[in-house]
């Protein structure tokens, strides 16, 4: 199993789009996620520490700039999504990545306190 470590300016990142409302409250993750066409087109236009920014996880080990180096990732490459904050708990509880889940729920505890 992979091991992964936090990727802080993600959070960071992260509570930026949820400070200036830019996420999406209720979509089906399966079909908003960022398919690898869409991660491409992105990295056309901008650099590997903004792709980073969307992956809460960083590969340990894995080479840097490389997709294999960035995991959990929790918006569409735009805004956050709220299931993408959903599925990064669950993966992350699932596998017993301990960091990554307890940042990924504060960031749906602070999303829900600031949208309800």
């Amino acid at each position: 199993m992979a091991s992964y470590r936090l990727n802080k300016a993600a959070v960071e990142k992260a509570r930026q789009l949820i400070d200036g409302r830019q996420y999406v409250l209720n979509s089906d993750w399966g079909e908003s996620q960022p398919t690898a066409a869409d991660e491409n087109q992105y990295l056309e236009s901008h650099s590997w520490d903004d792709y980073a920014e969307w992956h809460l996880g960083l590969t340990e080990g894995a080479a840097e700039e490389t997709k294999a180096r960035y995991a959990f990732v929790y918006g569409d490459l735009r805004r956050l999504h709220r299931t993408g904050l959903i599925a990064c708990v669950y993966r992350a509880s699932e596998w017993r990545h301990k960091k990554i889940e307890l940042a990924a729920h504060d960031l749906l505890q602070l999303l829900d306190a600031k949208t309800t």
